[in-house]
């Protein structure tokens, strides 16, 4: 394919993803239902950019795991949406979600490619956190069934995005501008690190000062 096809088929696909990004934390999920299951991925930025990570990242090693890994992901994603829909005590899911995005951010960047059953690996742990991230925050009146049917589908359109782009950026400039999205990635997440560990240090310092006005 020329470079002008590639870059013009990018653009259609930026033109697909912008209503997506513009739309971020905007969505409600008070329905609970499949339209907030769908929405869900879609409306944060850190779901986002893991989800379309493993498409790019699939895209860049090809072969197999061009498929191997957009499968694998969602199907772990529903057993950690169980898991967070029974409430089952899961630490560090915020921190495993940034932790995602920097690990697949840096794998892209740096063109690693390892055997499939590490990468798979790799793609299974994240996929639960996320799944638990979106379990968990399932508003109690909804239907659990359709709400995860939603997010699954959501995450696979995000893969297709992620892939479509690798493919047609791989090919040009000896794959450097994917390494790029990768880094940029990566510092990204590097953002949602901190947040999270701001978040739990918030946390233990509240759980420090309710003990010592117990006497504890």
């Amino acid at each position: 394919m020329p470079q002008r096809s590639r870059l013009a088929a990018l653009i259609g696909l930026i033109a697909l993803l912008l209503p997506q990004i513009a739309s971020a934390h905007i969505t409600s999920t008070g329905s609970g239902g499949f339209a907030a299951g769908f929405e869900h991925p879609l409306s944060g930025y850190d779901h986002f950019l893991a989800m379309f990570s493993v498409g790019l990242w699939g895209a860049q090693m090809g072969g197999r795991r061009v498929w191997s890994l957009p499968v694998t992901f969602p199907m772990i994603m529903v057993i950690g949406g169980i898991v967070g829909i029974l409430g089952i005590p899961f630490p560090g899911v915020e921190i495993g979600i940034a932790l995602s995005i920097i690990v697949l951010g840096l794998a892209i960047a740096a063109k690693w490619k390892p055997q499939e059953w590490v990468s798979l690996a790799i793609i299974a742990v994240f996929g639960f956190y996320h799944g638990y991230a979106h379990g968990a925050e399932l508003p109690m009146a909804a239907d659990p069934a359709d709400y995860a049917i939603g997010f699954v589908l959501a995450t696979g359109f995000i893969h297709v995005i992620g892939v479509g782009v690798g493919l047609v950026l791989n090919p040009i400039w000896n794959g450097r501008f994917s390494q790029i999205l990768g880094l940029l990635a990566a510092i990204v997440g590097f953002g949602f690190l901190a947040l999270a560990l701001g978040y739990m240090h918030s946390q233990l310092e509240f759980l420090n000062s309710g003990l010592h006005i117990f006497g504890t």
